[in-house]
């Protein structure tokens, strides 16, 4: 059926845009999440450009790893994979999908090796608290997936095909066609590894770690008049991975997971108001084998419905206001989760005001009701002040939180149905200078977190959820961007570094797998037909053990790629990467290494 309705999708995309005809030329628009831009005046946002996701591989982690300050501990390559952003856990970064939260509901956090970074036209990452606009999660930063839509007359294919170490295969392919009155894109990719690295200095191989995924996804938009549109935008992934053990310990287990999302979209566009109508349905399903050979498995599903009423209006062209109406229902069943239904109602009101044409600032509010919690009132303010054109000054409070789980509230014999959401509150001052092609931005933050959820054991040895720890974070973020372009030669460096204390205020010591430093460097040359590309990660060293006496040693590395473009009728892109050229050896999690260097050659054709 999955095979049959991909099948399908592709004949309806070809067919509808082999009958239209364009004389218009529309503006380009994107899809759902427009409070990423128009509300986030004051907040840190890194974009990554088409042009950046093309220079990286496949996997979401990867991409971020080495353009943003995120921190990602991985069970392995291409294995679970999840994010530490501004020194906090990875529940409390929320990935967001064209507007829509989409972090698990059975342990609040995605995995970023289930995310193919090609689907997607743009990739942002939002630093700190975005709980008023995006819910649960947001406390660390949220991570922004966006689909674009042209109302133009276009029709172009983007087909890329990698191979590279350990049989790693991938194929993907990119439809973007319009016309004034239609507008669709269309992306599919397949990614398999037989994934058979050598553990560098330990004479052994990374075994039981192959893994295969295809993702599918589309974005349909029609305008029915000057006033109204109506998007639809669907996302499938089917992964299957084998996990590979330790260092020590072997594994046989295996993991298999299918997610699908919908979203549909009414908006209307009046003279001084834009009202939109969204309606997402979520599926999230898992078997995990213990044995690969056998048939008994654990489970988890978990289907979620989501309405949104969202209306934008704009009392004067300094004054504008935002109330957001939204209806969430998730049903779960699972091996230890007993079927359970969970109904959250929410209210945000966004106000924005430029004042004195220097100074803007921004206020939110939320309110959620649930029968499972006691939601807090969130809120967030922000002000922007511009005395120059080359410099800004930014500084941003808000309360933020994040709900308990399915499994911290209905696992079956530990589950604790009177856990509180965990509460934060941040601060933030973002000072911003730009001069011609010169970029730079030096932002300090600070959060306060309280009931932070942890699953401890009590009086009996049991292992049950509470609300218990109190973490104090603070740390200094920069961010320089310089581009150059001298006759046919054009230079492009970027770099960002992070330092992050996050301490658990009972015992004084460092949250695990948090790193005080995280450095960040590229360096692009392109002349004519030609471009080279150098990557620099680097991670400080991070603490293991509650009790900071076990930890990882800081890693370098570096990775290098090489793009020769043939610029014919079919325009051709031909790509030689290196990854960790040093060869070094390396962990971001415990005893379980990551490959030492290793290739990809890919090949992209655009028509």
């Amino acid at each position: 059926m999955k095979k049959l309705l991909v099948f399908c999708s592709f004949i309806f995309v070809f067919n509808v845009f082999s009958q239209q005809d364009s004389i218009l030329k529309l503006k380009e628009v994107v899809l759902i999440d427009n409070k990423l831009k128009a509300f986030s005046l004051t907040n840190s946002i890194i974009k990554l450009s088409d042009s950046v996701i093309q220079r990286n591989p496949t996997s979401l982690t990867e991409l971020l790893r080495n353009n943003t300050t995120i921190y990602f501990k991985e069970y392995g390559k291409g294995m679970t994979s999840s994010a530490s952003f501004r020194g906090t856990t990875s529940q409390q970064t929320a990935v967001i999908w064209n507007g829509i939260n989409i972090n698990s509901q059975f342990n609040g956090q995605t995995d970023f090796n289930t995310i193919n970074s090609f689907d997607f036209n743009s990739i942002a990452v939002r630093a700190g608290g975005g709980s008023v606009v995006y819910g649960s999660g947001a406390i660390g930063g949220t991570i922004h997936l966006n689909s674009y839509l042209d109302f133009e007359e276009k029709f172009s294919n983007t087909v890329r095909l990698n191979y590279g170490s350990y049989d790693t295969k991938g194929i993907h392919y990119k439809l973007n066609a319009g016309s004034d009155k239609i507008s669709a894109n269309v992306n599919f990719s397949r990614n398999q590894s037989e994934n058979d690295y050598e553990y560098l200095g330990y004479n052994k191989k990374n075994e039981n770690g192959s893994y295969e995924n295809n993702s599918f996804s589309t974005l349909f938009g029609y305008k029915i008049n000057t006033k109204n549109t109506l998007k639809f935008a669907t996302h499938f992934f089917d992964g299957e991975k084998f996990f590979s053990g330790t260092i020590a310990s072997p594994s046989r287990s295996k993991y298999e997971d299918y997610n699908t999302r919908n979203l549909l979209e009414w908006k209307y566009e009046g003279k001084s108001f834009i009202s939109s109508s969204q309606v997402a349905y979520l599926t999230e399903k898992y078997k995990y084998f213990e044995n690969k050979e056998s048939d008994l498995f654990s489970y988890g599903e978990v289907k979620s419905l989501i309405l949104k009423y969202d209306l934008f209006y704009k009392i004067s062209e300094n004054i504008k206001i935002n109330p957001i109406v939204s209806h969430i229902q998730n049903r779960g069943i699972g091996t230890n989760v007993s079927e359970t239904k969970r109904n959250i109602s929410s209210l945000s009101i966004l106000f924005k005001h430029s004042l004195l044409k220097k100074v803007d600032y921004e206020i939110g509010v939320r309110k959620e009701i649930t029968s499972n919690y006691k939601s807090p009132l969130l809120y967030s303010i922000g002000v922007k002040y511009s005395p120059f054109k080359f410099y800004s000054v930014n500084a941003n409070f808000s309360k933020n939180f994040r709900i308990p789980t399915f499994n911290d509230l209905y696992w079956e014999g530990s589950g604790n149905p009177d856990l509180n959401p965990e509460h934060s509150l941040q601060y933030e001052v973002n000072n911003g200078i730009t001069y011609k092609n010169f970029e730079l931005r030096i932002t300090g933050f600070k959060t306060d977190l309280k009931d932070m959820l942890r699953w401890v054991p009590n009086e009996f040895g049991i292992w049950r959820p509470e609300n218990t720890d109190l973490v104090s974070i603070y740390g200094l973020e920069t961010s320089l961007n310089w581009e150059k372009k001298i006759n046919a030669v054009r230079i492009d460096l970027n770099g960002n570094y992070t330092y992050t204390k996050s301490t658990n205020e009972i015992t004084e010591k460092q949250l695990i797998y948090v790193p005080y430093h995280k450095f960040t460097s590229s360096l692009g040359v392109n002349i004519a037909s030609f471009s080279l590309n150098y990557q620099y990660v680097f991670n400080g060293e991070v603490f293991t053990s509650s009790d900071n006496f076990y930890k990882l040693k800081e890693y370098g590395i570096s990775n290098l790629s090489m793009d020769y473009t043939i610029r014919t009728k079919i325009k051709t892109i031909l790509t030689f990467q290196v990854f960790n050229l040093e060869n070094r050896p390396y962990q971001n999690l415990l005893s379980r290494p990551m490959p030492g260097r290793n290739y990809t050659i890919n090949l992209t054709l655009n028509f």
